[in-house]
């Protein structure tokens, strides 16, 4: 069963502290946003590049 006075979810999150990322976090962050944007342009460039676009 459940306590008769459960914390709402809400109120768990007011009650949580902010931690700032570490450096490790920013530079993952980073890199994998640099690849997505890379690949994406990659991709791009073999699409037009290789397939015919009708039209």
């Amino acid at each position: 069963m459940h306590t008769p006075r459960e914390p709402k979810l809400i109120e768990e999150l007011d009650r949580m502290q902010q931690e700032p990322l570490l450096p490790i976090e920013k530079k993952l962050i980073t890199y994998s946003i640099v690849l997505g944007v890379t690949l994406l342009a990659l991709l791009a460039w073999i699409s037009w590049t290789f397939f015919e676009v009708p039209g």
